[in-house]
């Protein structure tokens, strides 16, 4: 869910299993040449989605990395399938005003938030969401302390 640190902690995560670290986003903003909120604006989000499944593919590889993907991402079937067959899936969730606070830092630059009350959208999403990403492999809860608690729960649920 947007806002929940996948960005922040995955990057932090990279760095302690020595291990790149990749934001789908950027990815999907570089392959298109535009902006995700640009790319909503003149394709719609279902051309969005299918841009993302393309980029998240070629992403899982085979080689070892840290790969944070939209919040979106996860609730495409095919996206979903591959992230499950052929990666380790981990389900960042936080309490809905901890999202709030945390979208409220930044610029409008999260299309689903746009004109709207985050609170109220991030309520609708979750009541969709949430059970679809209850389906990752590994659930970690997002606290209101930093990130590295985080880090430290996802390396714990990594160890065998």
């Amino acid at each position: 869910m947007m806002g929940v640190g996948k960005s922040t902690v995955g990057k932090r995560l990279a760095a302690r299993l020595r291990l790149p670290f990749v934001d789908a986003d950027h990815e999907i903003e570089r392959a298109a040449g535009c902006s995700i909120t640009e790319m909503f604006a003149r394709h719609g989000e279902a051309q969005f989605r299918d841009g993302e499944r393309r980029v998240v593919a070629r992403l899982i590889d085979g080689r070892p990395r840290v790969i944070a993907t939209g919040g979106g991402a996860f609730i495409n079937d095919e996206t979903r399938a591959l992230i499950m067959a052929r990666a380790t899936a981990v389900w960042l969730n936080a309490d809905i005003e901890v999202l709030v606070e945390r979208v409220g830092r930044r610029d409008g630059s999260r299309p689903l938030l746009k004109d709207k009350d985050p609170r109220v959208v991030l309520r609708e999403l979750a009541a969709v969401r949430d059970p679809i990403y209850a389906q990752a492999h590994i659930h970690i809860r997002s606290q209101p302390l930093p990130h590295d608690a985080a880090v430290d729960a996802i390396l714990e649920a990594l160890t065998p």
